[in-house]
């Protein structure tokens, strides 16, 4: 183990020197090809600005509204007959959306039930096995300019399922 610990402390300064290296064995001006990416990278910001300021505006709406919380009291009427509790829905629907949100309401499970509670445990093993499907979406997608999303939307929605089950059997 520690081992693991030794290597991951090292691994980000092994990955620049590598970089570094590579770069000054081909002959390559490392600090231009730095500043192309760099140019790159902020093209792609301001391309997928306007559609993060829409996802974090929707999740504060919903969450502020109370819809969020109808929405998962409603679901889970059906989800306690799995022993999943109406309390992580929410949890699982924004994290669909937003990570740091999903996180704000994963502080807000542990405030009400404690972090060695059933559903605390729950709630982290949620946050650890599942993806935010639309934020990703949106923002490679629209960087790339992908038009055609269903098999992923799909892939990604199975895999959230599957990250649910394992929460269940494993908590």
């Amino acid at each position: 183990m520690k081992v693991l610990y030794f290597l991951s402390d090292f691994m980000i300064p092994l990955v620049i020197l590598y970089v570094i290296g590579y770069g000054l064995l081909m002959r390559i001006n490392i600090f231009d090809a730095f500043l192309r990416g760099a140019k790159d990278g902020m093209k792609v910001v301001v391309g997928i600005l306007p559609t993060l300021i829409g996802l974090m505006i929707a999740i504060a709406v919903l969450r502020s509204s109370g819809a969020l919380e109808y929405i998962g009291m409603q679901i889970g009427r059906v989800t306690k007959y799995v022993s999943f509790p109406q309390e992580l829905v929410p949890l699982v629907l924004v994290k669909m959306f937003s990570s740091s949100a999903a996180t704000g309401l994963l502080l807000d499970i542990y405030k009400t039930f404690g972090t060695d509670s059933r559903i605390g445990v729950m709630a982290s093993v949620l946050m650890s096995c599942s993806e935010t499907i639309f934020y990703t979406m949106a923002v490679y997608f629209s960087a790339a300019k992908i038009k055609k999303t269903g098999y992923t939307l799909q892939g990604a929605l199975i895999a959230t399922l599957a990250g649910i089950l394992a929460t269940i059997w494993l908590v």
